[in-house]
């Protein structure tokens, strides 16, 4: 789709919602301003056309997505595994939690009034942010790094924490909080549904959340029926080698 400059920025995240991260970049006003033309939002905001326009159109295409994975992360090596879950998914919520931790404080300032869930909504969000970007660390700084010399050393055993079913345990019990905090958030929202009285802003966090439920639904999938069991399964065939003088 073709974006004209004279379109209004309302009128362009109205036709995707992905565009208002586009426009969140550039710090162009898609809400209160959102009846401005483009050409004149880009002025008011000291970018040009040009450049919202080319990011635009790759938001655009990003958001048709460029097909579902083609890796067999069962037959990759856990090393690979582990860099992609780092770049890919940890990457992301890095990225996605404060933007959406924002949008939620802008919208229960606008709206809380009207919409006393949003309070609900804020702790909720505000606990799974916190477990998450702790959750992040321990995976980057215990587990992941565990899984990577067990594989490359190809010994098991001289771990810190013990086996690697320790940290892995941890783990899935964050694993089945965060679900835990997902269903609550997605019934605060009614499913992610936009109120009658929702401005873009609220349209912008409705939509994050939901994008930050359908990415670590996809990272806990990889890491409890993949990595995990792959990693366990390691360490017992090293250890059962160890034993044997193999």
């Amino acid at each position: 789709m073709a974006i004209s400059i004279e379109t209004t920025v309302g009128d362009l995240v109205a036709e995707g919602i992905h565009r208002a991260r586009v426009f969140e970049t550039y710090g162009i006003d898609y809400c209160c301003g959102g009846k401005t033309p483009l050409t004149e939002a880009c002025r008011i905001a000291g970018c040009t056309a040009d450049e919202v326009v080319a990011a635009l159109v790759a938001a655009d295409r990003d958001a048709g997505g460029g097909g579902p994975e083609t890796t067999d992360w069962r037959a990759a090596s856990l090393t690979k595994l582990t860099t992609h879950i780092v770049q890919t998914h940890h990457a992301f919520m890095k990225r996605e939690l404060p933007r959406v931790a924002d949008l939620l404080a802008k919208v229960r300032n606008a709206h809380g009034e009207n919409h006393p869930e949003l309070a609900d909504l804020a702790q909720v969000y505000g606990a799974l942010r916190a477990e998450l970007e702790a959750h992040l660390a321990k995976e980057e700084q215990v587990l992941f790094p565990l899984i990577q010399e067990m594989e490359a050393t190809r010994q098991a055993g001289s771990a810190h924490c013990g086996s690697v079913n320790n940290p892995i345990g941890v783990m899935e019990h964050e694993h089945d909080n965060a679900g835990i905090a997902l269903g609550r958030m997605r019934e605060l929202t009614n499913d992610y549904t936009l109120p009658q009285d929702g401005c873009a802003t609220f349209a912008a966090l409705l939509d994050g959340l939901a994008a930050i439920e359908r990415d670590l639904h996809e990272h806990i999938h990889k890491e409890n029926n993949i990595l995990h069991p792959r990693a366990a399964r390691l360490e017992a065939d090293l250890l059962a080698a160890a034993r044997s003088g193999a």
